[in-house]
């Protein structure tokens, strides 16, 4: 997602400008965008480290459930559904932002704060909870 537009800058001329989706929600869910001018502003290079965090942490869960499910619960199962859930937003949005989707802002998300972790969705450490384990006030 990216759109260009030249804007005059003092004693340099016109430079191009270009909006960028940013890895994380904003206010009341919605997509947070940036304006840069592709010198790699602090904002620019923080989004960078975590698109890079989101891509990787997607194929460590992804490597993860490889191994899991063979034996999986149930209670398993779906935590590792909500987590894959959870990672794949996040590669699309990255996927979007660099210009590989397809879709308009916000287009295809049923959920408001897309990219972002669900209130009360609990923290994973170290791996998929044992049975009996789910999420708060959900039964398993």
């Amino acid at each position: 997602m990216s759109a260009g537009f030249e804007s005059p800058q003092p004693g340099d001329g016109p430079r191009l400008r270009a909006v960028r989706l940013l890895p994380w929600s904003g206010p009341e869910g919605k997509a947070s965008y940036l304006i840069t001018d592709g010198r790699g502003g602090r904002l620019s290079r923080l989004a960078d480290v975590i698109e890079a965090t989101q891509i990787d942490m997607g194929a460590q869960l992804l490597a993860h459930a490889e191994d899991l499910l063979p034996d999986a619960t149930e209670v398993q199962l779906r935590f590792l559904a909500e987590r894959l859930t959870e990672a794949l937003r996040d590669i699309l949005r990255v996927a979007e932002s660099r210009g590989s989707g397809s879709r308009e802002p916000g287009a295809g998300s049923r959920r408001a704060g897309a990219g972002s972790r669900r209130a009360g969705s609990p923290e994973p450490k170290g791996g998929i909870p044992e049975p009996g384990a789910g999420s708060p006030g959900r039964k398993p």
